[in-house]
C-alpha cells in the first residue's frame, strides 16, 4: 500500500547537545530515513537492579520499508548506550505522506 510507511523509535543521552541529535539525525536521513522528529523525554526504567529516571532525546524516524533494515543496523552501529532502544512499528498514513516518505529509496 501506498501509504504504509515505519517509524523506528530510539533514544539519545540528554547529555548530547540539540546540534549532536540533529547530526546523528542528519545522518540517517542521509542514509535513507525521511524525517526524524526529536524532543526531549523523560524515561522510567528498571537497569541493573534499580529503578532509574532519566531525561532523554527521544527520535521518531520515518522510513520506507526497503530502507528500514539499513537505518535500523545504522542506529545499532552509532548508539551509544549498551542496550539501544530500537523499536519498529508499521503504520499506514495518507498517501501523500506515505508516497513522499517512501520515494527515499
Amino acid at each position: 500500500m501506498e501509504g504504509e510507511i515505519w517509524v523506528v523509535k530510539t533514544t539519545l543521552p540528554k547529555s548530547w547537545l540539540e546540534f549532536e541529535v540533529v547530526s546523528f539525525a542528519q545522518e540517517l536521513v542521509e542514509q535513507g530515513a525521511a524525517c526524524i522528529q526529536h524532543y526531549a523525554v523523560t524515561s522510567t526504567y528498571s537497569w541493573e537492579g534499580s529503578v532509574q529516571s532519566e531525561q532523554e532525546w527521544a527520535l521518531a524516524v520515518k522510513v520506507s520499508n526497503s530502507n528500514k533494515d539499513k537505518i535500523v543496523a545504522l542506529i545499532s552501529k552509532s548508539h551509544p548506550y549498551d542496550v539501544p532502544q530500537i523499536i519498529c512499528s508499521q503504520y499506514h498514513a495518507n498517501d501523500e505522506y506515505g508516497n513522499w516518505v517512501n520515494s527515499h529509496n
